[in-house]
């Protein structure tokens, strides 16, 4: 895994203990094919010094953040490196076509809210990617759960299906059904 700033950005306490939203970083998720990081702007609204929390309290942690404060201070943007990496032969990933159309973060990324070190849990090569594309349905879930990446778990965990509502204790499912493209020129251009 690439070395990060200050030791690493950690989901588990962010995304994890905090729930905070994927989009509070990921901000042009929902419309943009890129999935940005965020500017260093969105990390000092949280880590500027003499911003007190739960969580940025001890010295340890003002540490581990001062990179934060710094590239804030210069006007530098925060050099991270990717970690999740398509292979170099695909030109188009659109991250707000899948998010969209109720592909879960969790799918391609893993429970991220779970890992204090990013790692990529999915290899990201054509032929998994088409194994989703061709049976898109066990990786879909309702558009309002996309980010909601412990209940996207537990219910991948624990059932086949998509369960659209719950009534006296028994799940109903409803059988959505995605023509995900297959087509060379729809990620190949």
């Amino acid at each position: 895994m690439p070395t990060q700033p200050g030791g690493g950005f950690n989901h588990q306490i962010h995304a994890g203990k905090l729930g905070m939203d994927c989009r509070y970083c990921h901000t042009k998720i929902e419309e943009s094919a890129e999935a940005n990081i965020p500017n260093v702007a969105t990390c000092y609204g949280c880590h500027a010094e003499g911003r007190l929390t739960l969580y940025n309290t001890s010295r340890d942690h003002k540490v581990k953040t001062s990179f934060v404060r710094e590239a804030y201070a210069e006007d530098k943007p925060i050099e991270w490196s990717r970690v999740h990496k398509v292979p170099d032969y695909v030109r188009n990933f659109p991250h707000d076509a899948h998010v969209n159309a109720g592909v879960s973060c969790y799918s391609c990324h893993g429970n991220i809210a779970r890992m204090a070190v990013v790692y990529q849990p999915q290899p990201l090569h054509m032929g998994w990617c088409l194994d989703c594309h061709r049976n898109p349905e066990p990786n879909l879930v309702p558009k309002e759960m996309v980010y909601r990446l412990f209940e996207v778990e537990e219910r991948f965990a624990s059932q086949a299906g998509i369960a659209t509502r719950v009534e006296d204790g028994k799940k109903y499912y409803e059988d959505r059904h995605i023509a995900a493209p297959e087509n060379c020129g729809a990620c190949h251009y």
